[in-house]
């Protein structure tokens, strides 16, 4: 239970982030290196979370990936 929780509550970080973005295409004070590194460790952990079929890891980083590859793909497009 204590997962789920922080789970959503991690994940659900990520949303002002990504509709302020996806609002304003402005993406200058984020770091382009930070983001491909969240976004290869995310999912990375998507893929630990398949293989010992933890459904709290796979449902949050699965969510956090989409959401962290559209800041990455946002900054790369709007750099």
């Amino acid at each position: 239970m204590i997962g789920m929780i922080a789970a959503v509550i991690g994940t659900c970080s990520f949303v002002p982030q990504v509709i302020q973005i996806v609002k304003t295409k402005d993406t200058s004070s984020i770091s382009l290196g930070m983001y491909m590194m969240f976004v290869a460790g995310i999912a990375l952990w998507l893929i630990h979370g398949i293989r010992i079929q933890d459904m709290a890891l796979i449902l949050a980083n699965g969510v956090t990936f989409i959401l962290a590859s559209t800041i990455l793909t946002y900054k790369v497009k709007y750099k």
